[in-house]
C-alpha cells in the first residue's frame, strides 16, 4: 500500500496540475464575499463543462488496487496517504478508503459510487461533480470541501464535519446527514428532499433557493441560517433553533414547527400556509405580509411578533391574548371571529 500511494503521490501532483492548466471549476464564484460580509449570490452555471484530462491507466489501476485493500491489515496509526493528488474522473465505486488522508486531494468527476470513506480526511478536496451515491462519508472530515454540483443521494454524512463545506448546487436527496457539523456551510440551490438533517449544525449556513421539501429538521441548529427563497414544504423544523434566520418569502407549507424557537427571525412574504407552528416561540419575529392561513397557533409565542399585512384568515387555536401581544394594524387579516385589539387601531 505504501509503494503503490507513493506512486500516485508522485504522479499526480496537484501543484503540477494546477500550474500546467486552468482550473476549470471557480470556486471564487460562490466563496467570495461582499463588503458588509454577506456572501454572495452569484450562480455557477449548472451545465457548466470543460473537458478533462482522462486519469492514466497506470494511475487508475493502482488505485484500483488501493481501493479492495482490507482495512484489517493497515498497521496500527498508519494511513493511506494520498494527499494532494490529482485523481480526477477516477473510478472509485464500491472503493475502501476509510480512513484514508485525501487531504486537498482533486476527485472532481470522479464515482465514488457505494464506496466507504469513513473517517477519512478530505479537509480542502475537491469533488465537484463527484458521484457519491450511496457512499459512506460517517464521520468523514470534509472541513472546507468543494463539492459543487456533487451527487450525494442516499448518501451517509452521519456525524461528518462539513464546516464551510461548499455544496452549491449539490443534490442531497434522502441523505443521512444526522448530527453533521455545516456550520457556515454553503447550501445554495442545493437539493436536500426527504433528507435527514435531524440534530444538524448548520448555524450561519446559506440555504438560498434550498430544497428541503419534507426533510427532517428535528432540533437542527439553524441559528442565523439564510433560507431565503428555500422551499421546506411538509418539513419537520419540530424544536428546531431557528433564532435570527432568514426565511423572507420562504415556501414552508404544512411544515412542523411545534416547539420551534423563531427569536428575532425574519419570515418576511414566507408562506406559512397549514403551518403546526403548536409551541413556537416567535418573540419579536418578523411576520410581516406572511401568509399563514390555516395555522395552528396553540400556545404559540407572539410576543412583540409583527403582523402588518399578515394573514391569518382561518388560523386555527389563535387566542386573542396572544394577538395582543404582538404588533399587528389595520391591514392585518385576523380570523373572522376576532377583533384587531384598540392598541393596534391607535398605533395606525
Amino acid at each position: 500500500m505504501e509503494i503503490l500511494t507513493a506512486f500516485v503521490r508522485e504522479n499526480t501532483p496537484i501543484l503540477q496540475a494546477k500550474q500546467e492548466q486552468q482550473p476549470e471549476y471557480s470556486p471564487a464564484v460562490y466563496s467570495n464575499r461582499r463588503k458588509g460580509g454577506s456572501r454572495s449570490t452569484q450562480q455557477l452555471d449548472p451545465n457548466f463543462h470543460q473537458e478533462i484530462v482522462k486519469i492514466r491507466t497506470d494511475i487508475q489501476a493502482a488505485l484500483t488496487v488501493i481501493a479492495r485493500r482490507n482495512l484489517l491489515e493497515d498497521p496500527k496509526d498508519q494511513k493511506l496517504d494520498l494527499r494532494n493528488t490529482d485523481i480526477r474522473r477516477a473510478d472509485l465505486v464500491g472503493a475502501n478508503l476509510q480512513q484514508a488522508d485525501l487531504r486537498g486531494a482533486d476527485l472532481s468527476g470522479a464515482d465514488l459510487r457505494s464506496a466507504d470513506l469513513s473517517e477519512a480526511d478530505l479537509n480542502g478536496a475537491k469533488l465537484v461533480r463527484c458521484i457519491l451515491y450511496e457512499t459512506k462519508l460517517l464521520k468523514t472530515i470534509l472541513y472546507g470541501a468543494d463539492l459543487c454540483w456533487a451527487n450525494l443521494n442516499r448518501a451517509n454524512l452521519c456525524g461528518a464535519n462539513l464546516r464551510s463545506a461548499n455544496l452549491f448546487g449539490a443534490s442531497l436527496r434522502a441523505a443521512n446527514l444526522q448530527g453533521t457539523n455545516l456550520y457556515k456551510a454553503n447550501l445554495q440551490q442545493a437539493t436536500l428532499k426527504i433528507a435527514n438533517l435531524s440534530g444538524a449544525k448548520l448555524f450561519l449556513a446559506n440555504l438560498q433557493g434550498a430544497k428541503l421539501g419534507k426533510a427532517n429538521l428535528h432540533m437542527t441548529g439553524l441559528i442565523g441560517a439564510n433560507l431565503s427563497g428555500a422551499n421546506l414544504n411538509g418539513a419537520n423544523l419540530s424544536g428546531a433553533n431557528l433564532n435570527a434566520a432568514k426565511l423572507q418569502q420562504t415556501e414552508v407549507y404544512f411544515a412542523n414547527f411545534s416547539e420551534a424557537t423563531l427569536t428575532e427571525a425574519d419570515l418576511y412574504q414566507a408562506n406559512l400556509i397549514g403551518a403546526n407552528l403548536q409551541k413556537a416561540t416567535f418573540y419579536q419575529a418578523n411576520l410581516t405580509q406572511a401568509n399563514l392561513m390555516g395555522a395552528n397557533f396553540s400556545q404559540a409565542n407572539l410576543s412583540d411578533v409583527k403582523l402588518e399585512g399578515t394573514i391569518l384568515t382561518g388560523a386555527k387555536n389563535l387566542e386573542l391574548q396572544q394577538i395582543k401581544k404582538a404588533v399587528g394594524d389595520r391591514t392585518t387579516r385576523l380570523p373572522d371571529s376576532m377583533e384587531p385589539p384598540t392598541h393596534w387601531r391607535q398605533s395606525v
